[in-house]
């Protein structure tokens, strides 16, 4: 059996085989409450019966206000834990394990008449100003957190991943290019660590699950500012210390600017790799890992613990299947047997 599609206990959670339906945003929630839709269902169900592993939900706002899109998921009252726990059932019947990435969009939040962040910089020239979060407004937003794990372990998920990746709030509190504070969220790279300390904090104090959080390994920034690999290697001995199970590395989103290099397939796992060499727990990857045999590759020469799938899976909802196929592993099996004429 490949190591792709073999069960293994990665990131504190026993998964079937090594592939995540990545957190993508779908921008269905058409009324706006945050509250999950037939879409939601039809969207993960195809995948869960596919034979994903593990299925994170989209960036589920903690915040109304920190909301990517006013058409995100949200955890921010109650009444949006119904249907997510309906969901999250239905997952679990058809086979996946579910989890949730918690957001706080900041700067880059949907409401931009208002936005916040950790210092008063525009994401870009033709973004709004946010507004410099106070000490009491820090606290808020961590709290929201940690409500929203509570409400997350009401609805019945197997793990949270906060979202500290692609220039969203705490990605902007990490990051020295975006954080220009003079407290103590800010300076030095523990400051600048504090606000995700304290929201790991909170989410764990009502969730009882593991918790893995996703991070952007670079800027893309050439300003000299922006953390170094020693840099992310010290956060990820921290996260390691706060109880963090997994990290899920990405790159980029904090400013409006990409690789200034040629894009290719896994060109995000060289980031994975390096710190995985620093901690002594799971590191996931993603970025165009579309090819199993690149997936497959990356897994057996210890590159990374875990393969995300984004565009991929949005492509070809039978990409397990097909994956099988092309490593030759003849012991994968889809949900049920009715399509399993479809693998022959």
């Amino acid at each position: 059996m490949s190591k792709l599609l073999a069960p293994a206990n990665v990131g504190g959670l026993d998964l079937k085989n090594r592939v995540v339906m990545s957190p993508m945003c779908t921008y269905e929630v058409i009324r706006e409450n945050g509250i999950a839709t037939p879409f939601h269902f039809a969207h993960y169900g195809m995948r869960a019966i596919s034979g994903v592993g593990l299925i994170i939900t989209e960036s589920t706002a903690v915040d109304p206000r920190g909301r990517i899109s006013n058409n995100d998921l949200g955890l921010w009252n109650d009444e949006q834990v119904g249907e997510f726990s309906r969901l999250v059932d239905s997952l679990h019947y058809l086979g996946s394990k579910v989890g949730v990435q918690l957001n706080h969009a900041g700067r880059k939040a949907a409401d931009e008449d208002v936005p916040v962040a950790p210092s008063a910089i525009a994401f870009s020239d033709d973004s709004n100003t946010p507004v410099e979060l106070s000490k009491e407004d820090i606290t808020n937003i961590v709290n929201e957190f940690g409500q929203a794990a509570k409400r997350a372990n009401d609805a019945g998920v197997d793990m949270i991943e906060i979202h500290g990746a692609h220039g969203y709030l705490l990605n902007q509190f990490l990051s020295a290019v975006s954080n220009k504070r003079d407290d103590e969220y800010g300076g030095s790279l523990e400051n600048r660590f504090r606000i995700v300390s304290e929201v790991i904090d909170a989410v764990k104090a009502n969730f009882a699950g593991p918790v893995w959080i996703r991070l952007s390994l670079t800027d893309y920034d050439d300003s000299g500012l922006q953390n170094t690999m020693a840099d992310w290697q010290q956060i990820g001995k921290w996260l390691e210390e706060a109880g963090i199970k997994l990290i899920d590395v990405s790159t980029g989103g904090l400013l409006p600017k990409g690789p200034n290099f040629p894009v290719h397939d896994g060109y995000q796992t060289p980031f994975a790799t390096e710190l995985k060499r620093a901690v002594n727990i799971d590191v996931s990857t993603v970025g165009l890992l579309d090819n199993p045999g690149l997936a497959e590759y990356i897994l057996q020469n210890n590159q990374a613990d875990l393969i995300m799938e984004g565009r991929a899976l949005l492509r070809n909802t039978n990409w397990l299947a097909d994956a099988a196929k092309e490593l030759h592993d003849h012991d994968f099996k889809v949900f049920d047997a009715s399509y399993e004429r479809g693998q022959k």
